[in-house]
């Protein structure tokens, strides 16, 4: 039986990732740590040194807990994340960089002579744009393609889900899916609270998710651990 860590920033994100556990079949405790002012902090004023050492508190905290691997489902903190995982013994996953490899791979292998691959970010919160677009970048540049990646707020959404109106927040965030695709070889979701705003949407290209590659990436963890 393994233990899983799991950091917050959005406490409705730990029903989720629930329910994403169980489905992947990963057998074990898990132990949530929420922790919304970390968002707002980087909201605010961005990742500054007090958040990363918050960070690196929980992540520390989940390690002494036991666990056997944390997964972080935060993008806008990520850098913190990875800064984090060099200073514990145990994995430290963030949850964008699965969909971020895969992401860059579709995109290399829709690269052709004529013109760039391209890749549409969405975010509901600036503050996410900056760490997701890096990731991305950094892929890109390893990949050594062709391929451009570009980023948008999709306005009004935030708003909305704060006020309540999941599904105005949902409609919204479709809406920019359906533009973005028209535009793109892949849409990536930077924030792991996008994700409901893709299911019933046909689309001509993948729109990527990082609860799914995270918790793969988690679970693919977890078994190397204890083979």
């Amino acid at each position: 039986m393994s233990r899983i860590g799991l950091l917050h920033t959005v406490p409705a994100l730990a029903g989720t990732f629930d329910q994403l556990v169980a489905g992947a079949g990963v057998a074990g405790d898990v132990v949530h740590v929420v922790d919304a002012s970390l968002l707002a902090a980087a909201i605010d004023h961005g990742v500054d040194d007090a958040v990363r050492a918050e960070v690196l508190r929980h992540i520390r905290h989940l390690a002494e807990d036991g666990a056997d691997a944390v997964l972080v489902t935060c993008s806008s903190i990520g850098e913190a994340v990875e800064e984090a995982a060099r200073q514990v013994d145990i994995p430290v996953l963030r949850v964008d960089a699965p969909m971020a490899e895969e992401a860059v791979a579709i995109a290399a292998h829709s690269a052709d002579g004529d013109r760039p691959a391209r890749i549409a970010v969405l975010a509901t919160l600036s503050a996410t744009l900056g760490p997701t677009g890096r990731l991305l970048e950094a892929r890109v540049a390893a990949a050594a393609r062709p391929v451009e990646v570009e980023s948008q707020v999709v306005e009004g959404a935030a708003a909305a889900r704060a006020a309540g109106d999941q599904a105005g927040h949902d409609r919204l965030v479709a809406e920019a899916i359906r533009s973005a695709a028209d535009r793109a070889d892949v849409v990536v979701l930077a924030q792991a609270s996008m994700a409901g705003a893709v299911q019933g949407i046909e689309l001509p290209v993948p729109v990527l998710t990082s609860p799914t590659g995270g918790i793969a990436s988690l679970a693919a963890t977890l078994r190397q651990a204890h083979a």
